[in-house]
């Protein structure tokens, strides 16, 4: 018989209408910034809270392509996201195999040395990071947006505690059917710990796609500027290209480029949801 005591309860009505009542309040600033990026500038400033249907218009879309940059920011993020992202999803969990599963002289004193960067503002490092780009000549470069942290010690740490709870005793397996430490890795370790490699892509594919700071002290040409970048600077770019430019014209221009902004990291999410919670989730239940 199955006990009962192990159970887990089901949840009631109440339950139910409290997650459903938070879900609708989450969910409500998405909806209105969508819905309105639709409306006519002047009724988003006069009724903010209402829609409708009838009076949609693309208006706001055609005049934020004509006005703002918004595809060439958007594909410089599609260019840092995939090769910096590659590069953190790549090499942090390999450094963090090193740390879990190799004993080597000063591994204790290293990783420590690794935690206390985590430390440090990022507002402490950006002079440092910029005058190294500028003696590289790197500085409005992709370059300088892709590999200043592209390997950061957040993630090296999540892959360290991640890959310490595989047992021993499948990699000496793994090393007496005669496999190299690369093949015992890729083969054994990775399909393991694929939960938390899937949260770890989706926190680093959001950190990078969401990067501001960097990005706007690396580059100041509007060819190698960011999503975020292009959208710091709509309101300028708005009231600069078109004269006369009101309030609510910069409202709905903003609204409809933060809209197509959104939509990525939503889809990533939706998508990736179950193994980005089973990844956060991994290691908190021992078995």
């Amino acid at each position: 018989m199955k006990d009962k005591s192990l159970s887990q309860p089901r949840p009631g009505p109440l339950q139910y209408a409290v997650l459903a009542g938070l879900a609708l309040l989450f969910a409500y600033p998405i909806w209105w910034a969508i819905t309105s990026s639709f409306k006519p500038p002047n009724e988003i400033v006069r009724a903010p809270l209402s829609f409708s249907p009838g009076s949609a218009t693309l208006d706001n879309y055609r005049a934020m392509f004509h006005d703002v940059p918004i595809g060439t920011g958007f594909l410089n993020t599609v260019l840092v996201v995939a090769v910096k992202g590659a590069m953190t999803m790549c090499f942090c969990p390999l450094a963090g195999y090193a740390f879990a599963k190799y004993r080597f002289v000063g591994r204790n004193l290293l990783f420590g040395v690794l935690m206390l960067t985590l430390m440090l503002p990022t507002l402490v490092l950006i002079i440092p990071l910029l005058l190294e780009m500028s003696q590289l000549g790197w500085v409005n470069t992709y370059q300088a947006l892709i590999l200043p942290g592209s390997i950061d010690a957040f993630s090296i740490f999540w892959m360290r505690q991640t890959i310490a709870a595989v047992p021993d005793e499948l990699l000496d397996a793994g090393r007496m059917d005669g496999a190299g430490e690369l093949r015992i890795f890729t083969r054994i370790v990775v399909p393991v710990i694929r939960p938390s490699l899937a949260a770890l892509g989706v926190l680093t594919a959001m950190n990078i796609y969401n990067d501001f700071v960097w990005p706007v002290v690396a580059v100041n040409d509007e060819s190698h500027q960011t999503l975020q970048v292009v959208l710091a600077t709509l309101a300028q770019n708005v009231t600069g290209n078109r004269v006369g430019a009101d309030f609510s014209t910069v409202w709905g221009e903003l609204l409809a480029a933060g809209s197509i902004a959104m939509l990525p990291v939503l889809l990533l999410f939706i998508l990736l949801q179950r193994h980005f919670i089973n990844g956060i989730l991994a290691g908190s239940v021992k078995g």
